[in-house]
């Protein structure tokens, strides 16, 4: 595995665990918040762990997003659909997701813009522009959602 995948897997390994909170995730895994860590840290001691399987599949029950599932998808050029509605799932329909989309669009580009005023991206700031990414990324799958269920009627 490469470096620039196994670092793009920790990252959402890490959204995964912030995203049920550390000490959820510590429960639902029987995994310390030390060993939590590890899965994400970019420390060269830890390049090679990554979280088993059985965790993420419980971590990801719990989540409001499948982080770690779509970055493997990701990674082979794999589109995903989900089939049952999440408990996160809006209402509203496409109009709603368009609206939500060009709002959440809209904080990325003011993201970016407050990011390169001094040329450099600083980690923080690129830490903030994944996260606006990610929700970018969540009411594109409700919008995906929203279309599939109009398809179907």
């Amino acid at each position: 595995m490469t470096d620039r995948v196994g670092s793009y897997l920790k990252k959402h390994t890490e959204a995964l665990i912030k995203d049920v909170g550390f000490a959820a995730a510590c429960e639902l895994t029987g995994k310390s918040k030390a060993t939590l860590g590890r899965y994400f840290s970019d420390a060269s001691e830890h390049t090679d762990r990554f979280m088993p399987i059985d965790a993420v599949v419980a971590l990801e029950e719990a989540a409001s997003f499948p982080h770690v599932t779509t970055a493997l998808a990701e990674l082979k050029g794999i589109t995903l659909t989900h089939d049952e509605p999440r408990n996160t799932r809006r209402n509203g329909g496409v109009n709603a997701d368009v609206v939500a989309l060009s709002q959440r669009f809209a904080i990325l580009m003011g993201e970016y813009h407050l990011s390169i005023e001094d040329g450099v991206i600083s980690i923080n700031e690129a830490k903030r522009l994944l996260r606006e990414t990610l929700e970018i990324q969540r009411v594109l799958v409700e919008m995906k959602l929203h279309l599939e269920d109009e398809a179907a009627t």
